[in-house]
């Protein structure tokens, strides 16, 4: 995993992850913090081997660590965060080794992590249902703020 360390400590990267800290400071709803991303990395990662999936393990931890760091310009510029973090992303991991059809296939899945209908069993739908995942919604203190149904709610542990 020498290359998720790589994101982890790379310069760009904890700058982002300052930029969100510092807009969510007081914010009541889902933050997009380093635990919101190493949950999905997590969850990512135990779906892939409960399905039989093939992704490599550090193509899926790039795709959890990166999938939000484009939330500031979101709040700043109103830019669609997908499209932010896979922008932002793709200089990281470059610089942190990643070959570039690794590369793609990590952007394609940050970009298609809002979308429902991801092709089954790819690495978008792997992040995407992660993410929904990841939410402790069972013990969320700002529930009756959050814009999430019911339906959508994790309302029970799965992971």
């Amino acid at each position: 995993m020498d290359r998720i360390d790589k994101i982890l400590k790379h310069e760009k990267y904890t700058e982002y992850i300052d930029k969100i800290k510092k807009i969510e400071w007081n914010r009541e709803l889902c933050h997009h913090d380093i635990d919101h991303f190493i949950d999905v990395c997590r969850i990512m990662y135990i779906i892939n081997l409960e399905n039989k999936l093939s992704f490599n393990k550090e193509m899926i931890y790039a795709c959890g660590l990166l999938h939000d760091i484009g939330r500031w310009q979101q709040y700043q510029q109103n830019i669609p965060h997908e499209i932010a973090s896979a922008n932002l992303s793709e200089k990281i991991l470059k610089e942190c080794d990643f070959k570039q059809n690794e590369i793609f296939e990590i952007l394609k899945a940050i970009k298609n992590h809002r979308n429902k209908e991801n092709e089954k069993e790819s690495l978008s739908e792997l992040l995407y249902k992660s993410d929904k995942l990841s939410r402790a919604c069972f013990k969320c203190s700002a529930q009756k703020q959050c814009y999430w149904s019911n339906n959508k709610k994790n309302l029970k542990m799965k992971y």
